[in-house]
């Protein structure tokens, strides 16, 4: 096992510890042990099923120090949405998968198949952790399609598994689908770091539907756009930079002042306010919501 794989686990480990009762970490200790030892399918669909009737449901909660942790030990990992349920399902999930990776991805298609909502939040939560494999990104392209908003922000949201394995078309898919659900933008990992010019293309066209039907366009959309913004795209950002909606004047100035078209610095010049806000660091894409 390697070094930051076995850190993982213990870090997992160290985190219940400090929250949990200690008859609540026995019990767990106990069962961890049993899915370490025997290696059985049954131990662990058993441990899964019991831990939310045995352990607290409270959140994670952790600090500082420990997000920070966490990201040294997997870039773009930020549990901050994590439950004292969630992190022991997947501690046990990990060490399930630390003994056979290569049926791991069958087993968790299948658990996936039959879980309620709060065991496919669990489950989707940690597929960065697990091992690679076929079946586990094909169960995760699953979840991406769901109709439950929940669902595809677990895989979406906080997850650094789309930034790191999805190739470019797949990204922006999930990206689109983000917008077209009402989902935020903001907290994909990797949203910046994997913008491209396609996206930028469809996310423009996503826009101009949404006007043709009389439809709001999130504001959020022209971060994606902004690196890419020539040409006619400068002739949408000076619309959106017209808006009465203050939201949409910032996003569409913050967008312009990233566009590498010379042109866009024309725009940005009808609004100094915003461009002195942008400059100075006052204003930038994690003030701008929906």
């Amino acid at each position: 096992m390697k070094k930051a794989e076995s850190n993982i686990v213990k870090i997992l480990e160290s985190w219940l510890i400090e929250r949990l009762p200690a008859s609540d970490w026995h019990w767990l200790e106990k069962r961890l042990n049993l899915i370490r030892d025997n290696n059985a399918d049954r131990d662990l669909v058993i441990t899964l099923g019991l831990i939310p009737r045995k352990l607290a449901r409270a959140d994670l909660s952790l600090t500082q120090q420990e997000l920070a942790t966490a990201n040294t030990l997997h870039s773009g990992w930020e549990p901050t949405d994590w439950s004292i349920g969630t992190t022991a399902r997947i501690l046990a999930l990990r060490l399930r998968s630390e003994f056979d990776e290569g049926s791991f991805g069958a087993l968790f298609s299948n658990l996936c198949k039959t879980a309620d909502l709060s065991e496919s939040i669990a489950l989707y939560s940690g597929v960065f952790l697990y091992p690679d494999s076929e079946m586990l990104d094909y169960q995760i392209g699953e979840g991406l399609r769901t109709n439950i908003k929940a669902v595809f922000e677990t895989i979406a949201h906080k997850n650094p598994y789309p930034c790191d394995k999805f190739d470019q078309n797949r990204w922006n898919h999930m990206v689109l689908k983000a917008l077209f659900i009402d989902s935020s933008l903001t907290p994909i990992v990797g949203l910046d770091q994997r913008a491209n010019a396609e996206l930028a293309t469809m996310l423009v066209d996503y826009a101009h539907e949404r006007w043709a039907a009389k439809r709001a366009v999130s504001a959020q959309l022209w971060r994606c756009v902004g690196p890419f913004a020539q040409g006619r795209m400068l002739d949408d950002l000076a619309k959106v930079a017209g808006s009465q909606n203050l939201m949409e004047r910032q996003s569409a100035v913050l967008a312009l002042s990233q566009s590498p078209d010379e042109n866009a610095k024309k725009i940005i010049a009808d609004h100094p306010e915003l461009a002195i806000k942008i400059s100075s660091g006052m204003l930038t894409w994690d003030q701008i919501h929906m």
